[in-house]
């Protein structure tokens, strides 16, 4: 009788601990940004309109599946290559200029690839300043190649350019920590240093390594400015034309749902390289001053790619866009630049402020309540930033007008002739929400790594003090967490300010941002106009790279 009784106490208890909590249900509202699109993009799998199957499926999808492949294959091949050559050059040899290329090399991270695309057609374009200059001095330009040719290489070598950073960063950190000895080791059982290198160092980077081929990756599908630029029909670009060219939502549902497809199968490819293998750890920067010293022609080998990378990534397209800007800045800048400025830091700043507040209570919640629920909507909460911002404005504006088609249907059920218009698709909260989706990452990383930082021994003081909940939160942990807040707000700002799909697609009537302008300047082939707005944007995105330097993201 007892036994029978005692039974289901711990099945009971189990169902009670994986309940949804008051905490699991506010993370799962936080969640809901990137959560409903991905379910609207996933349910127009199963409801294919297909008039519009058939038109996209055989004039649309072999291109664009061709060249979004071909796309990837080039960046992520490409940017492995020079990151990976950089980070070991500066984490492990010492030649001339490496304490400088040492952190110069991240300054590309400032410049995004749609202003390093245009400035690359402007520039190498038929009518550019080099071809130009070159026929008038009777030099002949036939032998450079078209930078936009069909074949993709100019927007590969652009993007790689742009994207390389990711992979140095990470691997560069990979190098450092496992120093001199692992070298030492490997030759001491008889591999020469270039073997060592080869066969011990670059496995043993291996992870970090892969995670900046991933980010690169998911930035390279996610891109819509630089293939804009270069005309190269991909996903992003063949979602934004269904939307705006056919005017077909549905349309440009199924695209997204295509490209998702895309986005999941490199997430698994990732993850699969990496499941059955295990690494072992160093200690952080042990060695890093006991540097391989290149002698002869290797040290100005060295140094040659480094400057060549650093002066094709940031110093010539950087000096570039000031001369241009300085150009036209006589005839150009009037009062609509104060209405694009102020726009784009209205936007930047409000997503700032909500972003990070979010991320203050998700990760909050998370410490405090602890659970599989919460942890589940904590994950995927901020999944959105591995989505495309075109992916996220699509499966975001369906929904709201949806929902705002509801709520004028019973606003005029309730008032008549009488009632006010709703227009929520195209208003400011859609942006936010979009924002929300794409970024909730972007903050939640800095906050949440603060906030991992304090240890449960003030959490324990503080309760015995008699200080919990909300107070716990105001009182003790948001002082600790002033860091971290103000990182993830610069960081989302700075994303933000460059960010083009999203605002492009949801953005209300009217509300031009510095990023739109530069889209509409080099839409209609106008290069040079679109380096003022842009040079606002590079300067903006200097910050985090200022806060990544001092923060000792390199070592000297």
């Amino acid at each position: 009788m007892t036994a029978a009784v005692a039974a289901p106490l711990p099945q009971s208890r189990w169902l009670k601990d994986r309940q949804p909590t008051g905490a699991a249900l506010l993370a799962f509202a936080l969640a809901l940004p990137a959560v409903v699109p991905l379910l609207v993009i996933a349910g127009s799998l199963f409801t294919l309109d297909t008039e519009v199957w058939a038109h996209l499926s055989r004039y649309v999808l072999p291109e664009v599946v061709l060249n979004t492949v071909r796309l990837l294959a080039g960046v992520v091949l490409l940017t492995a290559v020079i990151g990976t050559s950089l980070a070991w050059l500066t984490a492990v040899c010492d030649f001339p200029g490496r304490r400088f290329f040492d952190w110069a090399l991240l300054l590309p991270l400032a410049i995004p690839g749609y202003v390093l695309a245009f400035v690359a057609v402007g520039f190498l374009d038929y009518s550019g300043p080099l071809q130009s200059a070159m026929r008038e001095t009777g030099v002949a330009s036939a032998w450079l190649p078209a930078i936009r040719s069909a074949n993709g290489w100019g927007v590969i070598v652009v993007l790689s350019l742009a994207l390389y950073p990711y992979v140095y960063l990470l691997a560069r950190s990979a190098f450092l920590s496992q120093g001199r000895r692992v070298l030492e080791a490997a030759q001491t059982l008889g591999l020469s240093a270039r073997a060592a290198a080869w066969r011990v160092a670059l496995p043993m980077a291996r992870p970090w390594i892969a995670a900046g081929v991933s980010l690169v990756a998911m930035e390279t599908l996610a891109d819509f400015g630089t293939v804009s630029v270069f005309n190269y029909n991909t996903f992003t670009k063949a979602i934004y034309s269904a939307w705006f060219g056919m005017f077909s939502i549905s349309a440009a549902l199924e695209l997204a749902a295509f490209l998702m497809l895309f986005v999941l199968a490199a997430l698994w490819l990732e993850r699969r390289s990496r499941s059955r293998v295990r690494y072992g750890g160093g200690r952080s920067g042990a060695y890093a001053e006991r540097r391989i010293e290149l002698r002869g022609k290797s040290r100005w080998l060295a140094f040659s790619a480094a400057s060549l990378v650093f002066l094709l990534a940031f110093l010539l397209p950087f000096l570039q866009l000031v001369v241009w800007a300085v150009k036209h800045a006589g005839t150009d800048l009037d009062v609509r630049y104060v209405g694009f400025a102020l726009r784009s830091l209205a936007l930047a700043g409000s997503a700032a402020c909500v972003i990070v507040a979010a991320s203050v209570v998700l990760a909050y919640v998370t410490r405090v309540q602890a659970g599989p629920w919460t942890t589940l909507f904590s994950r995927l909460g901020t999944l959105g930033y591995a989505v495309p911002g075109t992916v996220l404005a699509v499966g975001i504006f369906v929904p709201m007008a949806w929902f705002n088609n509801l709520l004028q249907g019973w606003l005029v059920s309730v008032f008549g002739d009488a009632a006010p218009g709703v227009y929520l698709q195209g208003s400011l909260v859609t942006v936010l929400i979009a924002y929300m989706a794409r970024f909730l990452a972007v903050g939640f990383g800095p906050v949440d790594s603060s906030l991992q930082r304090i240890t449960r021994n003030i959490d324990e003081a503080a309760i015995s003090l008699g200080v919990t909940g909300v107070a716990m939160l105001k009182r003790v942990h948001l002082p600790l967490l002033r860091t971290g807040i103000a990182t993830g707000a610069v960081l989302v700002f700075v994303d933000v300010m460059k960010e083009m799909p999203i605002t492009l697609i949801t953005r209300p009537f009217g509300w031009d941002t510095l990023a739109v302008r530069v889209f509409e300047m080099t839409t209609e082939g106008e290069w040079e106009r679109a380096a003022l707005p842009a040079v606002v944007i590079v300067l903006a995105g200097l910050f985090p790279i200022v806060l990544l330097t001092r923060r000792g993201a390199h070592v000297a």
